[in-house]
């Protein structure tokens, strides 16, 4: 969320904002201004009829003391008191108007965000290793795991349906080596500490990391009690919000934490897309880096964070690309976003793995996280962060395209081959 005096202050800046994120102002703003004006005017009336009244009060005492006449004053009084509520109820709605406008509000693009709006205005940063070659044409992965029986996409549409996956045996284990290897390597390479959250959170959680109430159709709702829980659409929410309503010394920052869940996402604007696979799935599993940070540090931390995602691609040997998102393809709550796309052979195209975003105050405010900078005495708003570290489903199929043989096994890559205890996927013999 942005800061209330800030939107007031810099309205064209705002609006320029959303007009590079191919946004139409006029309809994120709707009626800002008129209820922003509306609400100060019904406060500074309250205020001024309090004073009235207190100046009133005042003469009251006076004439009572002197025993003159004062029923007609008091009567008065009690007329500004009616005054006064009803104006403080106005400001009180005005007050929630203006909260929904700007809980509306998408993040503004840092400067050096390329600006456009579609995909295919990101702009590429750089590319590691290259492309496996073949002398066969290399095949897709689930062609791949249903011939070697790890993946069963049939079973699992008998259990629940479209877009959710099985995983047999060394399948199986390929997803928990993963989940474990990338654990290890950024709580003892990167200085990550490892967090176990739940897996459902509250409303108040999803508001905080700008989940709700836009992208409310997104998510999988469980009604419990009289309150809804969520089930995580990503280990962000729960994660960020550890430290929701908290201050935080500026000894402590940066705070880096990583966590393995898995991950609930309704995909209610994907019909049709990716409809074979593992791609997009209403379940999977993920490795999540979060940051918080200084304000003056969030950049250089969003570059660390993003080349500890990159380094697991570079171990497992996987060739990848990174590319700055434009202002049109960002998400709504971050201020800038580094794609990591890793190269699927099977498919001949780049694959997101991991999106590393910096949110600057943005998510802190909504979910009033501090910190206390040294020196003063008033906490400020600091800066979140986090990013895929990866995530592990599309992973797997990098590994299953990549690492295919012609005989139809696929070789684990040897930095994988002490947590699978083998070192290739074979058919498994009936």
């Amino acid at each position: 969320m942005l800061d209330l005096n800030f939107v007031r202050d810099n309205l064209p800046l705002i609006e320029e904002k959303l007009r590079q994120r191919g946004l139409d102002p006029s309809a994120v703003l709707q009626d800002f201004s008129e209820v922003d004006g509306r609400r100060r005017e019904a406060i500074t009336l309250a205020e001024t009829m309090k004073a009235e009244r207190n100046r009133k009060s005042e003469e009251i005492a006076r004439l009572k003391k002197s025993k003159q006449d004062a029923d007609a004053l008091i009567a008065g009084t009690k007329q500004l008191r009616e005054q006064i509520q009803e104006k403080e109820k106005t400001a009180e709605q005005l007050e929630v108007r203006l909260r929904d406008i700007l809980a509306g509000i998408p993040n503004l693009p840092h400067q050096t965000v390329p600006i456009g709006h579609t995909a295919e205005q990101n702009l590429e940063v750089r590319r590691w290793g290259t492309p496996t070659s073949f002398d066969f044409t290399p095949k897709p992965h689930w062609e791949i795991g249903e011939q070697l029986g790890v993946l069963d996409l049939q079973r699992a549409a008998k259990l629940s349906g479209a877009r959710f996956a099985v995983y047999w045996d060394l399948g199986a284990r390929l997803e928990r080596a993963l989940a474990n290897f990338m654990l290890d390597l950024h709580t003892r390479e990167h200085g990550y500490t490892e967090v176990l959250p739940p897996y459902m959170v509250n409303s108040e959680s999803m508001y905080g990391t700008g989940q709700l109430p836009k992208f409310a159709s997104d998510l999988f709702r469980v009604p419990h009690g009289e309150k809804d829980l969520w089930l995580i659409p990503t280990a962000e929410v729960p994660v960020t919000n550890l430290y929701r309503d908290e201050i935080l010394e500026a000894s402590q920052l940066p705070v880096s934490l990583t966590a393995y869940t898995p991950c609930f996402r309704s995909e209610a604007g994907s019909y049709g897309k990716d409809v074979r696979g593992i791609i997009r799935q209403h379940q999977f599993q993920k490795v999540e880096l979060v940051k918080f940070s200084r304000p003056e540090e969030s950049y250089e931390q969003l570059e660390r964070l993003t080349r500890d995602a990159e380094e697991v691609l570079q171990k497992l040997g996987l060739h990848y690309r990174v590319v700055a998102l434009c202002t049109g393809d960002m998400g709504f709550s971050s201020a800038k976003t580094y794609d990591i796309e890793v190269w699927l052979p099977g498919q001949q195209l780049f694959r997101e793995i991991s999106s590393c975003s910096n949110f600057e105050a943005f998510q802190a405010r909504r979910a009033n996280i501090r910190y206390r900078p040294e020196g003063r005495n008033k906490p400020e708003f600091l800066h979140t962060l986090n990013g895929s570290g990866l995530a592990i489903g599309r992973t797997w199929v990098a590994i299953m395209e990549s690492y295919q043989q012609l005989d139809g096994t696929v070789v684990i890559p040897e930095i994988l081959q002490p947590y699978m205890g083998t070192d290739r996927i074979k058919a498994k013999q009936v």
